[in-house]
């Protein structure tokens, strides 16, 4: 196991986490509804309160943060552990909200039925090159009903002017990244445990028959107790995953070979960030009990958009 230090505890499932200019790490508590500045020194300040379920987040061309926000979850609690367990008994719908961090006013910037689309559960965000962001919507399992969402893959514009559900139907799709060049759209597949390639064709689309099933192509899929949450990219192009189950960050090159599994504590290891001045600082949200960990990387991550 890589040597993990601690930055701050006692957050309430943890995802999402931006690495800003100034060294803090702004991230999302998705069970308290809200998002988290945590400093250097370890100490936290609340940047906005959204309620429901704010889960990926990333900052925009303006400066401002994106958030996909769930919804909302009802959770188990056992062992140390928080856990998400099926859809809130007060749900308030899948979104995308724009947050100021100066002021932590929260704006929805697209809400369900907006263009034409279903938000269930949007989940994790990554933005391109153009300025333009995808994101996915992980969908909501429904005990009560048995049943679990039909989910896909979105585009959409900071101005509120195009929201497209581009690849659809996609397995739970969790983590989202984009190749180095921008030539390749990367998703991560929770319950399939599946790590998915859609070649990229132009801003917002992909090409429709890069695989025998349709627009994706699987890459990589681990045996084992295992399943896919978020992920980052590294300057090369490997693609690190984070793994629930055999708890840890699992490192995929672009061609599907496994190059490491780097191990963590929490089986809940939900997300992965990278920064400082060479880009080999990683961040780890252990979100199942409420850590926020930093371990120096093997490799350079790859620098974001914005």
């Amino acid at each position: 196991m890589a040597e993990m230090v601690t930055i701050t505890d006692g957050l309430r499932f943890p995802e999402g986490p931006v690495v800003m200019p100034d060294g803090s790490i702004i991230l999302t508590e998705i069970e308290q509804g809200k998002i988290t500045r945590v400093k250097p020194d370890g100490s936290k300040e609340t940047v906005a309160t959204t309620g429901g379920g704010p889960n990926g987040l990333a900052l925009g061309p303006d400066g401002k943060l994106y958030c996909c926000n769930n919804g909302g979850f009802e959770y188990a609690e056992a062992n140390g552990y928080l856990a998400p367990h099926g859809i809130a008994n007060d749900y308030s719908g899948g979104r995308i909200e724009r947050i100021d961090i100066a002021t932590g006013q929260v704006e929805i910037l697209y809400k369900s039925g907006d263009h034409g689309c279903v938000l269930r559960g949007p989940n994790d965000i990554v933005f391109d090159e153009h300025g333009g962001f995808w994101f996915t919507d992980h969908g909501k399992v429904d005990y009560a009903k048995r049943c679990h969402d039909i989910v896909g893959i979105f585009y959409a514009k900071t101005d509120g002017s195009h929201l497209e559900e581009v690849i659809f139907p996609s397995n739970n799709p969790n983590g989202v990244g984009l190749a180095p060049d921008g030539s390749a759209l990367y998703a991560a597949e929770t319950y399939t445990c599946r790590l998915m390639k859609f070649n990229i064709t132009a801003p917002g689309k992909v090409a429709p028959d890069a695989g025998p099933g349709g627009p994706g192509i699987p890459i990589y899929r681990p045996a084992g107790y295992k399943f896919f949450d978020s992920l980052a990219m590294e300057a090369n192009g490997n693609i690190c995953v984070a793994t629930i189950g055999e708890c840890g960050i699992s490192v995929i090159s672009p061609e599907g070979e496994l190059v490491e599994f780097v191990a963590t504590d929490d089986i809940f290891t939900t997300n992965i960030a990278f920064g400082g001045e060479d880009m080999m600082d990683a961040y780890i949200t252990l979100s199942g009990s409420g850590r926020l960990v930093k371990t120096r990387w093997n490799r350079p991550g790859l620098k974001l958009n914005y």
